[in-house]
């Protein structure tokens, strides 16, 4: 990054993390621990749940992930605190409230009052007293379609098409590409405008092709991931069931130059007990122009979950170093 990019003494840096879902939440937490000016950008596929029968009954964007982001911004202190429990509340019961998460519920009732994703969300994040903004990566809902081999025993190799967030990441096959529909998707300009503004850019961790991936199908977040001067830290998962199980950090990587070969990362970050064949990991890092960040960032309890406290104070180490 140029000294031209290089946030101003006394100015906080800007960062923006891209994901969605429980990988975003956790990298937020870690952010919101530093002294930082962040954005959250965040997928808007998802077509299960709360968020899938709104999207269906109402015709928006699905809320969860959204919703996820603004409660891992949410301070320590009491209104924060209470204020994430409330957003993240699901109803029980047997009637159509059932399952419904509170913050979804609230951010389609200001969409719906308000008219405006963007000004919605804003309004949502003041109200909980967020340490950043939150923006969706694209101004439509959006299907996540697959080509998937290994459906049809007697021939492996055979591609299906699979379409939407859930079915993608339950399918028995092996992913091997991913796009999204509709392709005249509308963009969101904020997002774009977030990237390009940014001294770091966050993707990942999170469910690689559910949750990370499609950002790079949008076609202005990847000109501006393209153009920004902003050092690109890609988060590789820790062990993960469903679409990418198996996944080393090496088969994280493949995946991410298939989609986008050009992508500049700057530092590829990958936790030791993830990193299996190095000189494999090494060369393919190089491939993308990025050096190799090995650290202790899992948890401590042996799941296969990011520590938010060590993945803060490596973030701090990155952004110390650019």
């Amino acid at each position: 990054m140029g000294d031209e990019s290089q946030p101003t003494r006394g100015v906080r840096a800007r960062v923006t993390a891209l994901g969605g879902g429980h990988g975003l939440y956790v990298s937020l937490s870690a952010l919101r621990r530093l002294p930082l000016d962040i954005t959250a950008v965040v997928t808007v596929a998802d077509d299960g749940g709360s968020s899938g029968r709104l999207r269906s009954e109402f015709g928006v964007l699905p809320p969860g992930d959204l919703r996820m982001a603004l409660a891992a911004l949410c301070g320590d202190d009491e209104w924060g605190e209470t204020w994430a429990r409330v957003i993240q509340h699901r109803f029980a019961g047997t009637g159509e409230m059932r399952g419904h998460a509170t913050g979804n519920l609230l951010i389609v009732s200001l969409w719906e009052l308000l008219g405006d994703h963007v000004a919605a969300l804003d309004w949502v994040g003041r109200l909980l007293g967020a340490r950043g903004r939150v923006l969706p990566m694209a101004l439509s809902p959006l299907d996540i379609t697959a080509e998937v081999s290994g459906l049809y025993p007697d021939d492996p190799e055979r591609l299906s098409t699979v379409r939407g967030q859930v079915a993608v990441a339950t399918s028995e096959g092996t992913i091997e590409a991913i796009s999204l529909l509709p392709s005249d998707l509308r963009p969101c300009p904020e997002a774009a405008e977030a990237v390009r503004a940014a001294d770091l850019v966050v993707l990942g961790p999170g469910s690689w092709f559910t949750s990370v991936l499609p950002h790079l199908m949008v076609p202005t977040l990847r000109e501006a991931l393209l153009e920004t001067d902003a050092h690109l830290v890609l988060v590789l998962n820790l062990g993960q069931d469903g679409e990418t199980e198996g996944f080393r950090a090496a088969d994280h990587l493949r995946v991410l130059l298939d989609h986008a070969p050009e992508l500049p990362v700057g530092t590829v970050l990958v936790d030791p007990r993830e990193v299996g064949d190095a000189s494999e990991l090494e060369r393919l890092a190089g491939k993308c122009g990025a050096r190799l960040k090995v650290a202790d960032v899992a948890s401590d309890d042996g799941s296969p979950r990011h520590d938010p406290v060590k993945l803060a104070a490596t973030y701090a180490e990155v952004l110390g170093s650019i």
